[in-house]
């Protein structure tokens, strides 16, 4: 009996020690992935002279459809989003026009923020997009991680590597630098704050930068979020962005 013990043990150990890339990259996919979600965020755009705060809520489906809708400050209210696969169109109220986003327009920034248009159109299932490895294991945050290469699998994608930070017990991304095809560096994140809700690990604080722009970044704050909670069909149309 103790010497079965001791190989269920070994076993054990050996399995967490020789976790591929690609079943943690399918784990962080997993613990983030749900039928539907909604939240309420807030942006806290930090520009070299001066900071700005956006509200904004978001109902998404399947990881595939997304609707969002901005809250504030007074200007911004009642801009609107919607992304349906790889599409995405924006309506501003002032001029009452749906915009379709395409082109060299999706590298532009979200209402002045480190994020592009480009980054909102991402698939967010990221092993369908990269091959990863495990290239080291680090401590950030206080927390045990494994450091993560992804490289691209081809087709068209904004970033062509990445490198990840993921936490050990949490399988949540605490820091990413996002690279070109040259390998430029183009974008980071980084985590402030994780919270479990329901059955998952959540970033709700989050610093994302765009490393070619001037400012100290934009930090991303989670205020509120549900998983698989029922939203009407009709709220991913493009009749839903003049309502």
């Amino acid at each position: 009996m103790k010497i079965l013990f001791v190989l269920l043990v070994a076993t054990h150990c050996c399995r967490a020690q020789t976790i591929s890339g690609d079943e943690i990259l399918k784990r962080v996919d997993e613990n983030m992935g749900s039928e539907t979600k909604i939240s309420v965020a807030r942006m806290i755009v930090q520009e070299r002279r001066e900071t700005r705060t956006i509200e904004v809520k978001s109902w998404s489906r399947e990881m595939k459809e997304s609707f969002t809708e901005f809250l504030a400050p007074p200007r911004d209210r009642g801009t609107k989003m919607l992304k349906l696969a790889d599409q995405l169109w924006t309506y501003t109220p002032s001029t009452d026009r749906i915009i379709l986003i395409a082109g060299h327009m999706l590298r532009q920034p979200v209402m002045g923020s480190d994020l592009s248009y480009e980054d909102l159109m991402e698939d967010p299932v990221l092993h369908n997009k990269y091959d990863a490895r495990v290239v080291g294991d680090e401590t950030f945050l206080g927390r045990a991680g494994w450091v993560l290469e992804l490289r691209s699998k081809g087709g068209d994608i904004a970033y062509q590597s990445r490198k990840i930070w993921v936490d050990k017990d949490r399988f949540v991304v605490l820091r990413e630098d996002r690279f070109a095809k040259s390998g430029k560096l183009l974008k980071t994140t980084e985590v402030r704050e994780t919270r479990k809700i329901g059955t998952k690990w959540v970033a709700t604080d989050i610093i994302f930068r765009d490393v070619l722009k001037s400012g100290n970044g934009t930090e991303f704050q989670i205020e509120s979020i549900e998983f698989n909670t029922d939203i009407p069909p009709q709220m991913f149309s493009k009749a839903a962005l003049r309502k």
